[in-house]
């Protein structure tokens, strides 16, 4: 005979009761690895999930952490599979494509501070290097972000020719070029200014304005045109 409990475990009430608060106050009324608890309950129906976001609170410090981990760093955690780890994977995305259509889609940029704001919540976690190019139409609206490069920390590789296609594909007339710096530090390294003065040169010649080049961290970010690096 079945215990009255095995057919009503205790986490199903806790559930309920964690989706009401939430409801009611959002995300302020809930703890970090709360809210972590009632994302996972949408992956593991049949399970207790807090312990897994108290792990994974624990592993990754906060939330940014989580979404930033790697999916297989997510499946190391005891009880995230990887239908959960693909979860949060899915939510970091949404979160910058967000970020991007409400900022920066059809956006008219007067400052770098437009894209910093959007490329700290798409870069500014990330463990490995990315480098990524906006580019603009003669309004200065962008038209288009592409991901130029995906590689291992401080080995990132631009070859100038592939960001000028894309530039011709797009008919743009200028470009913002992003980078970040997982270990942290803001200052371009020789390399950076290099590799601008090299992007820069090849861009004059098909008309292409770069407007400038940031480098961004998880703190903040370095804006060549602000510092008078671009020649």
């Amino acid at each position: 005979m079945k215990h009255p409990e095995e057919d009503n475990p205790h986490y199903i009430g806790h559930r309920k009761r964690l989706r009401e608060r939430f409801l009611k106050t959002g995300k302020e009324g809930l703890q970090d690895y709360e809210l972590l608890e009632t994302l996972l309950c949408f992956a593991i129906p049949r399970k207790d999930t807090k312990p897994a976001a108290k792990a994974l609170i624990k592993k990754f410090r906060d939330i940014p952490g989580v979404l930033d981990a790697p999916l297989e760093g997510l499946i190391a955690i005891e009880g995230i599979g990887r239908e959960s780890a693909l979860l949060f994977k899915v939510v970091r995305s949404l979160l910058e494509l967000y970020t991007y259509e409400r900022d920066l889609k059809g956006a008219r940029l007067s400052s770098p501070s437009a894209v910093n704001e959007y490329c700290r919540v798409a870069m500014g976690g990330l463990r490995d290097e990315q480098f990524r190019a906006f580019y603009l139409n003669n309004r200065n609206v962008i038209i288009s972000e592409v991901l130029l490069h995906d590689g291992t920390v401080d080995q990132a590789v631009v070859y100038p020719r592939k960001l000028l296609e894309h530039a011709l594909r797009l008919k743009a007339t200028g470009v913002i070029l992003v980078h970040n710096h997982p270990g942290g530090g803001l200052q371009p390294s020789r390399n950076d200014i290099s590799l601008t003065e090299r992007i820069i040169s090849a861009a004059r010649e098909i008309g292409l304005t770069v407007h400038d080049h940031l480098i961004i961290t998880g703190e903040g970010y370095f804006s060549f045109s602000e510092q008078g690096l671009l020649k």
